[in-house]
């Protein structure tokens, strides 16, 4: 069996989707210690949840440049969570989370790039 690039599109937007609810929504708990213990403003956590949540939700959309918006929105909230872990210091466990949501949101980028080039 073969993987499309269309699929392979849907599967990591799937997840990178997923992920983003399970840690901002499940786990929201973890989100506010982590900003506190980061010294954070509540309003930057908001603001950046609302971010998250609505490139997120722009994954799915039929128009491909509005799901690489959405993809490369991500990838610049996930360098800043990445810059923030190595400023302070952060363990390497604790900055893959945001390393690996970077790179699949570059991933989905590149794809809608490449499907979005004429054949």
């Amino acid at each position: 069996m073969t993987i499309t690039m269309p699929v392979a599109l849907e599967i990591l937007s799937i997840l990178v989707f997923g992920s983003i609810i399970f840690v901002w929504g499940i786990r929201y708990n973890n989100i506010k210690d982590e900003f506190k213990h980061f010294n954070l403003p509540n309003w930057l956590r908001d603001l950046v949840g609302i971010f998250k949540f609505s490139f997120a939700i722009m994954l799915f959309n039929d128009n491909l440049e509005i799901v690489r918006l959405g993809a490369l929105g991500i990838a610049v909230l996930m360098l800043a969570a990445l810059i923030t872990h190595v400023r302070l210091k952060s363990e390497v466990p604790r900055m893959l989370p945001s390393f690996s949501l970077l790179c699949a949101c570059l991933v989905i980028a590149y794809m809608s790039t490449e499907m979005l080039l004429p054949a």
